[in-house]
């Protein structure tokens, strides 16, 4: 499927880009996401969170979050309301880290979208919102079916 195909040319520049940081901070490619998540996403910092809205396995976050605790990147808190309920927060020596990978972005960005308009740029983001918000529809009408 053409999509498909293309999309993992894509995936693998990003991963081009951010490797060249994972490879200067001694990182996984998960342990990398999962901190730019984190950055990028404030409001989404649990465990849980992380899972759904990235689509990894929680095994792979628990893994990837046990290993970015133990190099002080980030720290987890407990709810004193809810013990259940854990926070992920960055801690400032992750701040090079991000600081590197919000530039890595912005590479991957500006390259990727080389020769657009703002209109085309506009109009790509529309068309992959509809794509991925239909794909989400599909995955939950699924997940229904299986129940």
């Amino acid at each position: 499927m053409y999509f498909w195909d293309k999309h993992k040319t894509i995936i693998s520049y990003y991963e081009l880009l951010s490797g060249a940081v994972c490879d200067r901070y001694e990182l996984t490619q998960m342990e990398y996401d999962i901190l730019m998540f984190l950055h990028n996403n404030p409001q989404n910092n649990t465990a849980a969170e992380i899972v759904k809205i990235r689509k990894s396995t929680k095994s792979h976050v628990s893994t990837s979050l046990k290993n970015l605790e133990n190099k002080g990147l980030v720290e987890r808190k407990q709810s004193k309301e809810n013990k259940k309920h854990i926070e992920i927060f960055l801690l400032d020596k992750a701040e090079l880290i991000v600081e590197a990978g919000l530039n890595a972005q912005k590479e991957f960005a500006k390259n990727v979208l080389s020769g657009m308009t703002d209109e085309e740029k506009h109009m790509c983001m529309k068309v992959f919102d509809k794509i991925c918000n239909n794909a989400e529809k599909c995955l939950r009408e699924h997940k229904e079916q299986d129940l």
